[in-house]
Protein backbone atom coordinates (compact mmCIF):
# COMPACT_ATOMS: atom_id res chain seq x y z
CA UNK A 1 0.00 0.00 0.00
CA UNK A 2 1.15 3.56 -0.70
CA UNK A 3 -0.25 6.99 0.13
CA UNK A 4 -0.12 10.66 -0.74
CA UNK A 5 -0.21 13.44 1.86
CA UNK A 6 -0.99 17.09 1.03
CA UNK A 7 -0.26 19.73 3.68
CA UNK A 8 -2.48 22.81 3.85
CA UNK A 9 -0.70 25.02 6.42
CA UNK A 10 -3.34 27.69 7.02
CA UNK A 11 -5.83 28.23 9.84
CA UNK A 12 -8.22 31.03 10.73
CA UNK A 13 -6.44 31.04 14.10
CA UNK A 14 -3.87 28.72 15.64
CA UNK A 15 -5.09 26.69 18.60
CA UNK A 16 -3.40 27.32 21.95
CA UNK A 17 -1.84 23.83 22.04
CA UNK A 18 -0.75 23.55 18.40
CA UNK A 19 2.90 23.39 17.33
CA UNK A 20 2.28 22.21 13.76
CA UNK A 21 3.65 24.24 10.86
CA UNK A 22 0.68 26.48 10.11
CA UNK A 23 -0.15 30.15 9.73
CA UNK A 24 -3.15 32.30 10.59
CA UNK A 25 -4.90 33.17 7.33
CA UNK A 26 -8.52 33.56 6.28
CA UNK A 27 -8.16 31.44 3.14
CA UNK A 28 -5.66 29.39 1.17
CA UNK A 29 -3.66 31.71 -1.12
CA UNK A 30 -3.84 30.85 -4.81
CA UNK A 31 -0.05 31.15 -4.93
CA UNK A 32 0.22 28.22 -2.52
CA UNK A 33 -2.13 26.07 -4.60
CA UNK A 34 -0.11 26.93 -7.71
CA UNK A 35 3.07 25.92 -5.88
CA UNK A 36 1.50 22.61 -4.85
CA UNK A 37 0.58 21.86 -8.46
CA UNK A 38 4.14 22.65 -9.52
CA UNK A 39 5.56 20.31 -6.87
CA UNK A 40 3.16 17.52 -7.80
CA UNK A 41 4.20 17.73 -11.45
CA UNK A 42 7.91 17.98 -10.58
CA UNK A 43 7.86 14.92 -8.32
CA UNK A 44 5.83 12.87 -10.79
CA UNK A 45 8.52 13.36 -13.42
CA UNK A 46 11.22 12.12 -11.06
CA UNK A 47 9.99 8.54 -11.11
CA UNK A 48 11.00 7.85 -7.49
CA UNK A 49 7.54 6.88 -6.30
CA UNK A 50 5.33 3.79 -6.09
CA UNK A 51 3.51 2.59 -9.20
CA UNK A 52 0.05 3.20 -7.72
CA UNK A 53 -1.47 4.85 -4.65
CA UNK A 54 -4.16 3.59 -2.31
CA UNK A 55 -4.81 6.70 -0.20
CA UNK A 56 -4.80 10.50 -0.39
CA UNK A 57 -4.91 12.62 2.76
CA UNK A 58 -5.25 16.41 3.11
CA UNK A 59 -3.96 17.53 6.51
CA UNK A 60 -3.11 20.80 8.14
CA UNK A 61 -3.52 23.39 9.30
CA UNK A 62 -7.10 23.52 8.16
CA UNK A 63 -7.67 21.93 4.74
CA UNK A 64 -11.32 23.01 4.84
CA UNK A 65 -10.13 26.57 4.16
CA UNK A 66 -9.66 25.35 0.58
CA UNK A 67 -12.37 26.49 -1.77
CA UNK A 68 -14.22 23.82 -3.72
CA UNK A 69 -12.44 24.94 -6.89
CA UNK A 70 -9.01 24.74 -5.23
CA UNK A 71 -9.71 21.21 -4.01
CA UNK A 72 -10.83 20.16 -7.48
CA UNK A 73 -7.65 21.60 -9.03
CA UNK A 74 -5.39 19.74 -6.60
CA UNK A 75 -7.24 16.44 -6.93
CA UNK A 76 -7.26 16.69 -10.71
CA UNK A 77 -3.50 17.29 -10.71
CA UNK A 78 -2.86 14.31 -8.42
CA UNK A 79 -5.02 12.02 -10.52
CA UNK A 80 -3.38 13.25 -13.74
CA UNK A 81 0.20 12.85 -12.52
CA UNK A 82 -0.15 9.66 -10.47
CA UNK A 83 -1.99 6.37 -10.65
CA UNK A 84 -4.51 6.66 -7.83
CA UNK A 85 -6.56 3.50 -7.57
CA UNK A 86 -10.29 3.75 -8.22
CA UNK A 87 -11.07 2.42 -4.75
CA UNK A 88 -8.52 4.66 -2.99
CA UNK A 89 -9.43 6.28 0.31
CA UNK A 90 -9.45 10.07 -0.13
CA UNK A 91 -9.51 11.86 3.22
CA UNK A 92 -9.37 15.43 4.46
CA UNK A 93 -9.34 17.12 7.83
CA UNK A 94 -11.91 19.84 8.39
CA UNK A 95 -12.76 22.20 11.21
CA UNK A 96 -16.25 23.42 12.10
CA UNK A 97 -16.49 27.13 11.48
CA UNK A 98 -14.64 26.86 8.15
CA UNK A 99 -17.09 24.80 6.11
CA UNK A 100 -20.27 25.48 4.20
CA UNK A 101 -22.73 23.03 2.65
CA UNK A 102 -21.54 24.19 -0.76
CA UNK A 103 -17.86 23.55 -0.01
CA UNK A 104 -18.55 20.12 1.44
CA UNK A 105 -20.56 19.19 -1.65
CA UNK A 106 -17.67 20.41 -3.83
CA UNK A 107 -15.14 18.34 -1.85
CA UNK A 108 -17.31 15.26 -2.30
CA UNK A 109 -17.64 15.97 -6.03
CA UNK A 110 -13.83 16.26 -6.22
CA UNK A 111 -13.54 12.70 -4.92
CA UNK A 112 -13.01 13.19 -1.18
CA UNK A 113 -14.85 10.33 0.53
CA UNK A 114 -13.67 10.53 4.16
CA UNK A 115 -13.80 13.49 6.56
CA UNK A 116 -11.93 13.94 9.82
CA UNK A 117 -13.68 16.65 11.83
CA UNK A 118 -11.74 18.39 14.60
CA UNK A 119 -14.32 18.66 17.38
CA UNK A 120 -12.05 18.08 20.46
CA UNK A 121 -14.89 18.57 23.00
CA UNK A 122 -18.67 18.99 23.07
CA UNK A 123 -18.29 21.65 25.81
CA UNK A 124 -18.03 25.19 24.50
CA UNK A 125 -16.13 26.46 27.55
CA UNK A 126 -13.35 23.94 27.00
CA UNK A 127 -13.25 24.70 23.27
CA UNK A 128 -12.83 28.39 24.01
CA UNK A 129 -10.11 27.74 26.60
CA UNK A 130 -7.88 25.92 24.07
CA UNK A 131 -8.43 28.44 21.29
CA UNK A 132 -10.82 26.51 19.05
CA UNK A 133 -12.83 28.80 16.76
CA UNK A 134 -16.07 26.79 16.77
CA UNK A 135 -18.93 25.84 19.05
CA UNK A 136 -20.54 22.45 19.47
CA UNK A 137 -23.59 23.66 17.52
CA UNK A 138 -21.32 24.57 14.60
CA UNK A 139 -19.92 21.04 14.71
CA UNK A 140 -23.44 19.63 14.52
CA UNK A 141 -24.14 21.82 11.49
CA UNK A 142 -20.92 20.64 9.82
CA UNK A 143 -21.74 16.99 10.52
CA UNK A 144 -25.23 17.31 9.06
CA UNK A 145 -23.94 19.18 6.00
CA UNK A 146 -21.31 16.47 5.47
CA UNK A 147 -23.95 13.78 5.54
CA UNK A 148 -26.17 15.77 3.20
CA UNK A 149 -23.21 16.00 0.81
CA UNK A 150 -22.92 12.20 0.78
CA UNK A 151 -20.13 11.51 3.29
CA UNK A 152 -20.60 8.14 4.97
CA UNK A 153 -17.09 7.73 6.41
CA UNK A 154 -16.56 10.35 9.11
CA UNK A 155 -14.01 10.59 11.92
CA UNK A 156 -14.32 12.90 14.90
CA UNK A 157 -11.30 14.05 16.94
CA UNK A 158 -11.70 14.34 20.73
CA UNK A 159 -9.13 15.33 23.35
CA UNK A 160 -8.73 14.53 27.02
CA UNK A 161 -6.42 15.93 29.65
CA UNK A 162 -7.43 19.52 28.89
CA UNK A 163 -6.98 22.07 31.71
CA UNK A 164 -10.09 22.09 33.98
CA UNK A 165 -11.65 19.16 32.05
CA UNK A 166 -13.48 16.62 34.19
CA UNK A 167 -13.84 12.90 33.65
CA UNK A 168 -17.59 13.36 33.24
CA UNK A 169 -17.11 16.03 30.56
CA UNK A 170 -14.87 13.71 28.57
CA UNK A 171 -17.28 10.80 28.92
CA UNK A 172 -20.17 13.06 27.90
CA UNK A 173 -18.29 14.08 24.75
CA UNK A 174 -17.60 10.45 23.85
CA UNK A 175 -21.20 9.39 24.48
CA UNK A 176 -22.54 12.27 22.40
CA UNK A 177 -20.28 11.48 19.45
CA UNK A 178 -21.18 7.79 19.63
CA UNK A 179 -24.87 8.67 19.70
CA UNK A 180 -24.35 10.71 16.53
CA UNK A 181 -23.25 7.50 14.78
CA UNK A 182 -19.91 8.54 13.29
CA UNK A 183 -17.79 5.70 11.96
CA UNK A 184 -14.46 6.56 13.60
CA UNK A 185 -13.21 8.34 16.72
CA UNK A 186 -9.68 9.60 17.34
CA UNK A 187 -9.27 10.11 21.10
CA UNK A 188 -6.05 11.91 21.95
CA UNK A 189 -4.46 13.06 25.18
CA UNK A 190 -3.26 16.66 25.30
CA UNK A 191 0.50 16.98 24.83
CA UNK A 192 1.92 20.26 26.10
CA UNK A 193 4.29 21.47 23.38
CA UNK A 194 6.91 24.14 23.92
CA UNK A 195 6.51 27.54 22.24
CA UNK A 196 2.72 27.33 22.21
CA UNK A 197 0.36 29.78 23.95
CA UNK A 198 -0.88 27.01 26.26
CA UNK A 199 2.69 26.15 27.27
CA UNK A 200 3.28 29.79 28.19
CA UNK A 201 0.04 29.92 30.18
CA UNK A 202 0.89 26.76 32.11
CA UNK A 203 4.43 27.86 32.90
CA UNK A 204 3.18 31.35 33.76
CA UNK A 205 0.73 29.97 36.29
CA UNK A 206 -2.37 31.00 34.32
CA UNK A 207 -3.42 27.40 33.62
CA UNK A 208 -2.70 24.03 35.16
CA UNK A 209 -2.42 20.58 33.64
CA UNK A 210 -4.50 17.78 35.10
CA UNK A 211 -2.94 15.22 37.41
CA UNK A 212 -1.46 12.27 35.50
CA UNK A 213 -3.69 9.83 37.37
CA UNK A 214 -6.83 11.67 36.23
CA UNK A 215 -5.60 11.73 32.62
CA UNK A 216 -4.96 7.98 32.82
CA UNK A 217 -8.46 7.47 34.24
CA UNK A 218 -9.88 9.44 31.31
CA UNK A 219 -8.01 7.28 28.83
CA UNK A 220 -9.13 4.04 30.46
CA UNK A 221 -12.75 5.21 30.69
CA UNK A 222 -12.65 6.29 27.06
CA UNK A 223 -11.31 2.96 25.84
CA UNK A 224 -13.97 1.03 27.75
CA UNK A 225 -16.79 3.31 26.61
CA UNK A 226 -15.83 3.29 22.95
CA UNK A 227 -15.28 -0.46 22.77
CA UNK A 228 -18.62 -1.05 24.53
CA UNK A 229 -20.25 1.09 21.84
CA UNK A 230 -18.76 -0.92 18.97
CA UNK A 231 -15.62 1.11 18.20
CA UNK A 232 -12.62 -1.24 18.01
CA UNK A 233 -9.35 0.17 19.30
CA UNK A 234 -6.90 -0.58 16.51
CA UNK A 235 -4.19 1.96 17.42
CA UNK A 236 -3.23 3.74 20.64
CA UNK A 237 -5.60 6.66 20.03
CA UNK A 238 -7.87 5.44 17.22
CA UNK A 239 -11.17 3.56 17.31
CA UNK A 240 -13.31 2.44 14.39
CA UNK A 241 -16.48 0.61 13.59
CA UNK A 242 -15.85 -2.52 11.54
CA UNK A 243 -14.42 -1.68 8.12
CA UNK A 244 -13.70 1.99 8.90
CA UNK A 245 -10.10 2.03 10.16
CA UNK A 246 -8.17 4.84 8.45
CA UNK A 247 -6.24 3.21 5.62
CA UNK A 248 -3.92 6.18 5.17
CA UNK A 249 -2.77 6.12 8.77
CA UNK A 250 -2.50 2.33 8.73
CA UNK A 251 0.00 2.72 5.92
CA UNK A 252 2.10 5.00 8.15
CA UNK A 253 1.97 2.52 11.04
CA UNK A 254 2.97 -0.33 8.73
CA UNK A 255 5.88 1.88 7.60
CA UNK A 256 4.65 1.92 4.02
CA UNK A 257 5.66 4.22 1.19
CA UNK A 258 4.09 7.66 0.82
CA UNK A 259 4.71 10.99 -0.87
CA UNK A 260 4.23 14.36 0.83
CA UNK A 261 3.41 17.68 -0.82
CA UNK A 262 3.44 21.16 0.71
CA UNK A 263 5.66 22.94 3.19
CA UNK A 264 7.04 20.74 5.98
CA UNK A 265 5.56 17.64 4.35
CA UNK A 266 7.42 14.35 4.67
CA UNK A 267 7.80 11.35 2.38
CA UNK A 268 9.21 7.82 2.61
CA UNK A 269 9.99 5.68 -0.44
CA UNK A 270 12.20 2.79 -1.44
CA UNK A 271 15.14 4.03 -3.50
CA UNK A 272 17.43 1.06 -3.13
CA UNK A 273 17.55 1.87 0.57
CA UNK A 274 14.62 3.15 2.62
CA UNK A 275 14.70 6.92 2.11
CA UNK A 276 12.92 9.72 3.95
CA UNK A 277 12.42 13.25 2.63
CA UNK A 278 11.36 16.43 4.44
CA UNK A 279 10.27 19.62 2.71
CA UNK A 280 11.34 23.09 3.78
CA UNK A 281 9.16 24.66 6.48
CA UNK A 282 8.77 28.24 5.24
CA UNK A 283 6.45 29.50 2.52
CA UNK A 284 9.11 31.76 1.06
CA UNK A 285 11.70 28.99 0.60
CA UNK A 286 9.08 26.51 -0.62
CA UNK A 287 7.86 28.84 -3.36
CA UNK A 288 11.40 30.06 -4.22
CA UNK A 289 12.75 26.56 -4.85
CA UNK A 290 9.76 25.50 -6.91
CA UNK A 291 10.00 28.67 -8.98
CA UNK A 292 13.56 27.58 -9.82
CA UNK A 293 12.34 24.13 -10.86
CA UNK A 294 13.77 22.38 -7.80
CA UNK A 295 12.07 20.09 -5.30
CA UNK A 296 11.62 22.02 -2.03
CA UNK A 297 13.61 19.58 0.08
CA UNK A 298 15.19 20.44 3.41
CA UNK A 299 16.46 16.93 4.17
CA UNK A 300 17.07 13.57 2.52
CA UNK A 301 17.83 10.68 4.85
CA UNK A 302 18.84 7.22 3.65
CA UNK A 303 18.31 4.75 6.48
CA UNK A 304 20.45 1.75 7.30
CA UNK A 305 18.59 -1.57 7.32
CA UNK A 306 18.85 -1.62 11.11
CA UNK A 307 17.27 1.84 11.40
CA UNK A 308 14.52 0.86 8.99
CA UNK A 309 13.91 -2.26 11.08
CA UNK A 310 13.55 -0.17 14.26
CA UNK A 311 11.12 2.17 12.49
CA UNK A 312 8.91 -0.79 11.63
CA UNK A 313 8.86 -1.83 15.28
CA UNK A 314 8.35 1.71 16.60
CA UNK A 315 5.41 2.37 14.29
CA UNK A 316 3.95 -1.13 14.30
CA UNK A 317 3.76 -1.34 18.08
CA UNK A 318 1.31 1.57 18.08
CA UNK A 319 -1.20 -0.89 16.62
CA UNK A 320 -3.16 -3.20 18.87
CA UNK A 321 -2.39 -5.99 16.37
CA UNK A 322 1.25 -4.99 16.47
CA UNK A 323 3.90 -6.05 13.96
CA UNK A 324 2.96 -8.59 11.29
CA UNK A 325 5.66 -11.25 11.62
CA UNK A 326 5.37 -12.55 8.05
CA UNK A 327 5.58 -9.04 6.59
CA UNK A 328 8.60 -8.22 8.77
CA UNK A 329 10.29 -11.48 7.71
CA UNK A 330 9.63 -10.75 4.04
CA UNK A 331 11.03 -7.24 4.38
CA UNK A 332 14.16 -8.03 6.39
CA UNK A 333 14.72 -11.79 6.13
CA UNK A 334 14.47 -12.02 9.89
CA UNK A 335 11.63 -12.65 12.33
CA UNK A 336 10.93 -9.62 14.53
CA UNK A 337 11.05 -11.74 17.68
CA UNK A 338 14.47 -13.13 16.72
CA UNK A 339 15.76 -9.69 15.67
CA UNK A 340 15.38 -8.26 19.19
CA UNK A 341 15.88 -11.12 21.70
CA UNK A 342 16.91 -8.88 24.63
CA UNK A 343 13.96 -6.53 24.13
CA UNK A 344 11.59 -9.47 23.92
CA UNK A 345 12.92 -10.91 27.17
CA UNK A 346 12.39 -7.58 28.93
CA UNK A 347 8.84 -7.25 27.61
CA UNK A 348 7.98 -10.81 28.59
CA UNK A 349 9.38 -10.26 32.07
CA UNK A 350 7.02 -7.30 32.53
CA UNK A 351 4.06 -9.08 30.98
CA UNK A 352 3.82 -6.53 28.18
CA UNK A 353 4.28 -8.88 25.19
CA UNK A 354 1.51 -10.47 23.13
CA UNK A 355 2.86 -13.11 20.75
CA UNK A 356 1.39 -15.46 18.21
CA UNK A 357 2.59 -17.07 14.98
CA UNK A 358 0.97 -14.14 13.14
CA UNK A 359 1.94 -11.03 15.09
CA UNK A 360 3.88 -9.51 17.96
CA UNK A 361 2.13 -6.73 19.90
CA UNK A 362 2.06 -4.91 23.21
CA UNK A 363 -0.50 -5.58 25.91
CA UNK A 364 -2.76 -2.74 27.00
CA UNK A 365 -0.30 -1.96 29.79
CA UNK A 366 2.53 -2.00 27.26
CA UNK A 367 0.66 0.42 25.03
CA UNK A 368 0.20 2.75 28.01
CA UNK A 369 3.97 2.68 28.55
CA UNK A 370 4.99 2.48 24.92
CA UNK A 371 7.93 4.88 25.16
CA UNK A 372 9.49 2.75 27.89
CA UNK A 373 8.80 -0.40 25.88
CA UNK A 374 10.45 1.06 22.77
CA UNK A 375 13.51 1.93 24.82
CA UNK A 376 14.24 -1.80 25.09
CA UNK A 377 14.65 -1.96 21.30
CA UNK A 378 17.22 0.85 21.28
CA UNK A 379 19.81 -0.93 23.42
Amino acid sequence: MAGIYVHIPFCLRKCAYCDFVSFACGSVPEAYVDALLTEIKLVSRGGDYPAAFDTVFFGGGTPSLLSGEQMQRIMKSLETQFDIRADAERSMECNPGTTTPEKLAAYRAAGIDRLSIGLQSTHDGLLNSIGRIHTFDQFLDTLQSARNAGFTNINVDLMHGLPTQTLKQYQDSLKTVCDLGVQHVSAYSLILEEETPLYERVHGGEAALLEEELVADMQDAGIELLEARGYHRYEISNFAQKGFACRHNLNYWHNGEYLGFGIAAHAAVRQGRWTRFANVATLEEYERLLHRGKRPLAETLRLTPRDEMFECVMLGLRLTQGVDRAAFLARFGLDVVEAYPDAMDRLRARGWALESDVYFALTRKGLDLQNEALGFFMR
